[in-house]
Parts: structure tokens; C-alpha cells; sequence
């Protein structure tokens, strides 16, 4: 048997001990997870600091340098992290009534877990205490296949999470890492559909997409995130102005950045000077359409194919349209299904953009950084799905899940 089949096996048998695990069991052992990160944070980031020194020497990008490195506060995010999660209620067990059939039967859906979930990741250690949460509070095991420049982080940080397990006598094989980033190994990790339920590959757009075409087991998708700030002809330019800074300089190297600016004609006369003076502020490169070219010094000019660029970097796309609908084009058509913001004082406007726009997260006045499972209430997320089966957005617990139908009767049987 070779080690990515015994390490799938193992995975789906431990998923099984997992799954009749009570909730106030998982909890203690997620508080008690928190816990051992915190105490072994000096060991995580010795770990860190040496793959961060690596991967600059390598001349990994900025946006990937920035994923892979941990520091105190990182850290102790994570932890906390673990703690939300097992503060919130449990999906797992969970019923509600579908109906009473008229020969008496009774048709309930019952939530259970997935099973083993295999994640697929770059440079982002912080996945693997995430993912590692999340699937155990939602009752699954999980197989972690961390990119080699954060593998060593990941397996320290996976490392403690069993350690946990252990001492609750929990099987270990619930949070793997698969050892050797070898794309060899990865794929055949990709052909494990007797033991992995669900793959979820989370980094860069050629990732995504080679786990998409390459896979024999199902895939939840993240690809990449195009996210545009729309702002309407009845926008507060203060307030607009301040998500434009937000969304694309607080943190330029993830995925719920802005990565456009899409700008009513109406008002880009007036917004557009504010802009170009905060961007140049911030160091941001600007690439703009013919109508809003003239607005900033050495901006590069677009033609409408250049659209729909992931920079995660100081970097954004500015377009100008006539009108909402000109927006909603755009968005459609250079979109990611990401995060999409409409900056607007008129409801109406704001109600509309909502339930055109085909996004997992759609914002009215505020930040796309928001489009984040923490920020969103979920405690963290395992991913952004973009592709809507059988999630769409920021996949929390209940995302970990499925629904199994539950039919009692009284012996009745089919005439």
C-alpha cells in the first residue's frame, strides 16, 4: 500500500470515530488545541522564519512571501480562531422537519458530515490550523497538502493539533499533512475517491485550476478573486474613498482585495481627482480606461480586453461607465464571483445591485476585506468558494456538511 493510500484509508476510518463525537467533546479538545498553539508559538515561528528566509532567497512574489509568514499576532489569531469555532453551534446532528406525508410518514433531513476532506494549499500555514478546526468541529477527518514553501510551518502547526488529539485519545490520522510536497503524490492523492469525499484547493489560479482537471473526486473551487468597488452616482465620496484605500492597500496579497475600481460618470468628475490623489498616496499603480486616463498621472491605458486581472499587489484596473448597468457588465463579464461593493446612499440602487450581481459575497458600503468566514461570523473558513456546488462563499461549519434524509413510519408500505 503506498503512503497516500494508507494515509487516505487512515483518514476515513478515524473520520468514522470522529463522527459520533458529542459537542461539548469537540469543544474542549478545539479550546485545547488554541491552547497548544499559543504555548508552542516560539517553535512555530522558528519554523516560519526559516521557510520566510527561503522563499525570499527564491524570490518567491511579495503577495506569496506575505501568506507564508506568521508572526506573534498571527499566531495568536489562529488560536483565537480555533476558539470562535468552538464557541459557535454545531451543524453535526442537526434536524428540521421536511413534512408529514399524507400516509403518515415522517420526512425529516438530518445535518452529517462530509467525510474526509483532502485541502490542496500554497504558501498559507494559517489553512492548516484552520482547516484542521473546522473539520474536526464538523466532524471530518481532514488530509492537508501544503505547498513546500510553507511545509515545514504546516507541520509543526499539525503536529501540535494531534498532539491534542492524543491526549483525548483521538486518532491522529483526523489532521494529516502529506509529508513531501511532490506533485507526484498530490496527484494520486487526487485519485483516492474509495477514501476523500471533497477536494478544496485554495491558492493561486493555476492550482485551481490543474486540481480541477485533474481530479477523480469532487471539487469545491476557489478560484481567483476579482473584486471590484462600484461607485454609484449617489455615493458619499468620503465613504467611497475610504473602501477604495481599504479594500486595496490594507492588505494587498489576498484574495478579497480590490482589484478594480468601476466609477459612475455622473461623479467621476469629483471622485476620480480624490482617488488618483490617495492611490498615488499608497503607491498604487493605476491602469484606466479612455474616460478615466486623464484623471491620474502615468496611468497605463486599458483597452477593454486588459479587464479582469488578479494583481494582489498595489496595483488596481479603474473604468468609467455610464450607469449601474454599465457596472454590472463589467462585473459579469471581468468578475471573479468573489466580492463585489456598491458604494450608495439610494437604497433602491443598493437592492438592485445585490440581486443582479453574481457574486458568494455582495456588499453595500462596506470593505471588501469583509469577505473573510472570521469577519462573517463563521470563526474562520476553510475556503471562498466560487463555483456554487454545493457552497458558495466563505465556507464555515455548516459547508462541512451534507443533509441525509431521515423517514420513520409505522410499517407502512408502497401499494
Amino acid at each position: 500500500m503506498s503512503l497516500i493510500t494508507e494515509l487516505s484509508k487512515d483518514a476515513a476510518q478515524a473520520a468514522q470515530v470522529l463522527s459520533v463525537a458529542d459537542t461539548e467533546f469537540k469543544n474542549k479538545v478545539l479550546l485545547d488545541m488554541a491552547a497548544a498553539l499559543r504555548e508552542n508559538t516560539v517553535f512555530i515561528l522558528e519554523a516560519n522564519k526559516k521557510e520566510v528566509a527561503e522563499a525570499a532567497k527564491n524570490n518567491l512574489a511579495e503577495a506569496m512571501i506575505d501568506r507564508l509568514t506568521l508572526d506573534t499576532d498571527r499566531v495568536e489569531a489562529m488560536a483565537a480562531g480555533i476558539e470562535k469555532i468552538a464557541s459557535l453551534p454545531d451543524p453535526v446532528g442537526q434536524q428540521r422537519l421536511v413534512e408529514e406525508r399524507p400516509n403518515g410518514l415522517h420526512i425529516s433531513k438530518m445535518r452529517v458530515p462530509l467525510g474526509v476532506v483532502c485541502m490542496i494549499y500554497e504558501a498559507r500555514p494559517n489553512v492548516t490550523a484552520d482547516a484542521g478546526a473546522l473539520c474536526f468541529k464538523s466532524g471530518n477527518a481532514v488530509i492537508l497538502r501544503c505547498g513546500k514553501e510553507a511545509l515545514q510551518t504546516s507541520k509543526v502547526i499539525a503536529e501540535i493539533l494531534q498532539s491534542v488529539l492524543r491526549v483525548h485519545e483521538l486518532p491522529a490520522e483526523l489532521i494529516s499533512v502529506v509529508p513531501d510536497a511532490d506533485r507526484k503524490l498530490m496527484q494520486e492523492l487526487m485519485e483516492q475517491r474509495d477514501h476523500i469525499d471533497v477536494i478544496i484547493p485554495r491558492g493561486g489560479e493555476g492550482l485551481i485550476q490543474y486540481v480541477t482537471d485533474n481530479s477523480k473526486i469532487p471539487v469545491i473551487q476557489h478560484f481567483k478573486g476579482v473584486c471590484h468597488l462600484y461607485v454609484d452616482k449617489d455615493a458619499d465620496l468620503d465613504t467611497a474613498l475610504n473602501l477604495l484605500v481599504n479594500g486595496k492597500t490594507q492588505r494587498t496579497g489576498v484574495c478579497n482585495a480590490l482589484e478594480g475600481l468601476i466609477v459612475h460618470e455622473a461623479i467621476a468628475g469629483d471622485f476620480l481627482p480624490m482617488a488618483a490623489k490617495a492611490l498615488q498616496e499608497h503607491g498604487v499603480k493605476v491602469n484606466a480606461c479612455y474616460k478615466s486616463h486623464t484623471y491620474f498621472d502615468k496611468a497605463t491605458r486599458y483597452n477593454i480586453e486588459d479587464f479582469g486581472q488578479e494583481y494582489l499587489d498595489l496595483e488596481i484596473a479603474v473604468r468609467t461607465v455610464p450607469d449601474m448597468d454599465g457596472a454590472i457588465k463589467h462585473i459579469a463579464q471581468f468578475g471573479s464571483n468573489h466580492t463585489e461593493v456598491i458604494c450608495t446612499r439610494d437604497d433602491v440602487a443598493a437592492k438592485r445591485f445585490q440581486r443582479s450581481v453574481d457574486a458568494s459575497v455582495v456588499m453595500v458600503n462596506a470593505s471588501s476585506r469583509f469577505s473573510d468566514g472570521g469577519e462573517l461570523g463563521l470563526g474562520a473558513e476553510i475556503g471562498i468558494a466560487t463555483t456554487k456546488l454545493h457552497a458558495y462563499g466563505p465556507m464555515g461549519l455548516e459547508s462541512l456538511t451534507t443533509e441525509k434524509f431521515l423517514v420513520s413510519g409505522t410499517g407502512q408500505i408502497r401499494a
